[in-house]
């Protein structure tokens, strides 16, 4: 009897309690050794496991866990280690794996970046003079330890090599297509010891075919897998793809791999329309991404019914595979403990083990038709519903703000520049300070009622007051509070507005170690108090150097939370600009007068499609100037993003109309000055000067040749120096040596300038 299939595309690796997060964290600091590592990640790793055994999943993906980041395990599975590392060639070893990951003493980390439009990063593969080979066979490995432990005969995911060289930097972009031609013999090899070994199905993820391909582009691609599958031609590969719909879809469909893998939530529109127009093939499998992979609301089965039984028009039934839109990577583990989220919003929650089980009951219900199957959908169906009838969802007026500020930046400058009389290429720092485990106890302890809010405000001011005079030591020009209240700088928002629900566990994995909460914006966001004026003015006190207020802005918020999906994303966006407004006035009222509103994930939103860029851009711009623009003339606005490519936006990061903006650049090695030598930048601008993501501090003489090609395009007069992201993940040896070093930098490069 033929019937329906389902599938994970791939499994969140921090755990349930973080308890990947934490075995990293004790192998770096020398706590546990080597062996104990791979011990307990093997344990992590089979237990996911068998969570989806468990589940009825048919086709469980192996390969998808990483010890840091699927990317990087892709360069080093193909012995592709920068020249910079001294390997000698062969299995790459752990230490040099997480030196690329994180850098050392003796050599930087590799460049990290957004993956695609989400808030995960990768390490980026550099190419240079190698030449790819396969020096550890890891999807193999895996599927033998699935198989051995378990009897897991498991699907192996593999990104695919086209991917995988659109994504890598280091080589000549014109010679694309022969330094790609070297990756086939490699992947024949590959899968071919894959089959070998008894693999029936692989998964090989090109997630670049959802972006804007040309068609010559297209035909590289085509030509690479009919090389590939004529090589392996008894292997089943699907072809997966997510995050939006497939650019050549009747190109697509003509390769000859058993399956395409399809995103049905983020890409459903055009996807249906390409397989209505063009069809689907007989003999293929259609992979459809049918639960959303990237938010945390329940799925609503009558639509997911609907849009199966369209399909089903158009495919066969033992053609269909069920499966998320994409990894679940980006959602948490399991909403079954949150207990403190309001009932009528936990009730519509489905995280990763929620959404393995809408799977599985889509699969029963496409497989077995009857009353049984409809009421279990119905009853899924309720709590969405019912939230949606609720108040806690009642639609709210938007009141009418100014988006643009009173005066355009050339007439701003030379008033704030009267007001602050900073010298020429001002020090400052991102915000955060090191988080240390001292400050989050007294937080921990605070928040479960076991340390009095008096002391908890003592010791935080204690905090503060001890970082604002190590800051002035250093001689830093403008400083921060260190923001020591904070656990994340969305959360801590989050919290203090309204709208907002927030999970005891719901982490996801950020890039390396560092997993995040994000925040469920359920209904109406606004303002309630002031969050923020009461630490910054008590740092303000013991100072005679400004003091940045420091704010999130709308856009990120909204980014790195997990967003109600029954309004635009726009009509929220705008809601929470109007919040901070409320915030950014409420500071400015109280004297403090430079306001840093940061936004790290504008470039990380914008869709992947450029006919949809614009509209994007038009709105995330004008929610941060709802946010920013009812001022004073002389008070100065700055902004900050990282860890993305900024190429692109540079005309709407100029938009945002901040007086002075941040961004990341030393992991890029100067990489983004390069855009400034072709484009005229002419508001305040600082390019990060040192890696926070590594312990490695440099030195004054590699911080000054940053500063230095800097200047070369843009004016010294509008120059800031600061690091390239805020300081919480460092301890305060590195964050003082590092910024010490940083201002020695500026202060010598100060008196040899010439302004201008």
């Amino acid at each position: 009897m033929t019937s329906v299939k389902s599938s994970n595309i791939g499994y969140p690796r921090i755990g349930e309690n973080r308890e990947w997060k934490k075995t990293l964290e004790a192998f770096w600091s020398s706590s546990i050794s080597e062996e104990s590592f791979s011990i307990e990640m093997k344990k992590l790793r089979l237990s996911y496991l068998k969570n989806q055994q468990e589940k009825g999943i048919d086709f469980i993906p192996v390969g998808d866990f990483s010890y840091y980041d699927h990317v990087l395990d892709t360069a080093v599975m193909f012995g592709l280690v920068p020249n910079r590392f001294n390997h000698a060639g062969g299995k790459v070893s752990l230490s040099t794996y997480f030196s690329m990951a994180r850098g050392s003493a003796a050599a930087h980390a590799c460049e990290m970046t957004k993956w695609f439009d989400t808030n995960y990063h990768f390490i980026v593969p550099e190419i240079e003079d190698k030449k790819p080979e396969l020096v550890q066979n890891k999807p193999l490995e895996a599927f033998l330890e699935a198989k051995k432990e378990l009897n897991i005969h498991g699907k192996p995911v593999i990104l695919g090599p086209f991917s995988f060289l659109k994504l890598a930097k280091g080589y000549d972009k014109s010679h694309f297509e022969e330094i790609l031609q070297t990756f086939i013999p490699v992947y024949v090899q590959l899968l071919q010891e894959l089959k070998d070994a008894g693999v029936s199905i692989v998964q090989i993820d090109e997630p670049v075919l959802v972006t804007d391909l040309s068609d010559d582009e297209m035909d590289v691609f085509s030509r690479v897998y009919n090389e590939i599958c004529q090589h392996v031609p008894s292997l089943e590969i699907i072809l997966q793809t997510y995050f939006e719909a497939v650019t050549h879809y009747k190109e697509l469909i003509s390769l000859p791999v058993k399956g395409i893998g399809l995103d049905f939530v983020r890409g459903r529109e055009e996807n249906l329309a390409s397989i209505k127009k063009h069809g689907f093939p007989s003999d293929k499998l259609l992979a459809a991404g049918i639960l959303d992979g990237r938010n945390i609301w329940k799925t609503r089965m009558e639509d997911s019914v609907s849009l199966l039984h369209e399909l089903t028009e158009y495919v066969s039934v033992d053609q269909l595979v069920l499966q998320p839109s994409c990894s679940l990577l980006h959602v948490p583990i399991t909403a079954e403990n949150e207990t403190a989220i309001h009932p009528e919003v936990k009730a519509a929650l489905a995280f990763c083990h929620e959404k393995l089980d809408e799977l599985t009951l889509l699969t029963k219900a496409m497989n077995h038709p009857g009353e049984d199957s409809s009421f279990l959908l119905q009853t899924q169906d309720e709590a969405i519903n019912k939230l949606k009838a609720s108040n806690l969802r009642e639609r709210k007026e938007m009141n009418e703000l100014p988006s643009k500020r009173n005066k355009v930046f050339a007439d701003r400058f030379p008033l704030q520049h009267e007001k602050w009389k900073l010298p020429v290429l001002p020090t400052t720092t991102i915000g955060s300070f090191p988080q240390t485990k001292e400050i989050r106890k007294i937080r921990a302890d605070w928040r479960k009622g076991e340390l009095p809010h008096s002391t908890y405000e003592t010791l935080i001011r204690e905090e503060i007051k001890k970082w604002i005079e190590i800051q002035e030591n250093i001689g830093l020009d403008v400083l921060v509070h260190g923001e020591f209240e904070r656990n994340d700088m969305v959360e801590f928002f989050g919290e203090k507005l309204e709208g907002f629900a927030f999970s005891k566990n719901g982490w996801v994995q950020s890039y390396g170690s560092r997993c995040v909460k994000p925040p469920i914006i359920y209904g109406n966001v606004s303002f309630s108090e002031p969050m923020t004026v009461k630490e910054t003015l008590y740092a303000q006190s013991l100072t005679g150097k400004p003091v940045k207020g420091m704010l999130t802005g709308p856009v990120t918020i909204l980014n790195w939370s997990f967003v109600r999906n029954d309004l635009p994303e726009k009509e929220v966006a705008f809601q929470i600009a109007e919040a901070l407004l409320n915030e950014v006035k409420s500071l400015e009222h109280a004297g403090i007068e430079m306001i840093q509103v940061d936004e790290p994930a504008l470039r990380e939103g914008l869709p992947l499609k450029q006919d949809k860029h614009q509209h994007y851009l038009n709105w995330a711009v004008e929610a941060f100037r709802l946010s920013t623009s009812d001022v004073a003339d002389t008070t100065q606005i700055h902004t900050h993003m990282c860890y993305s490519d900024f190429e692109d936006i540079i005309q709407a990061i100029s938009d945002l109309d901040a007086d002075v903006i941040s961004i990341e650049t030393s992991r890029s090695h100067g990489e983004l000055i390069s855009s400034f030598e072709e484009t005229t930048y002419d508001k305040g601008i600082g390019l990060g000067v040192y890696d926070i993501h590594s312990p490695r501090v440099p030195d004054e003489e590699e911080m000054s040749s940053i500063i230095e090609r800097a200047l070369a395009v843009l004016p010294s007069r509008l120059f800031w120096i600061n690091p390239d992201c805020g300081l919480k993940t460092r301890n305060e040896k590195e964050v003082v040596e590092a910024l010490t070093n940083m201002t020695s930098a500026a202060k010598k490069i100060r008196s040899s300038i010439t302004i201008k």
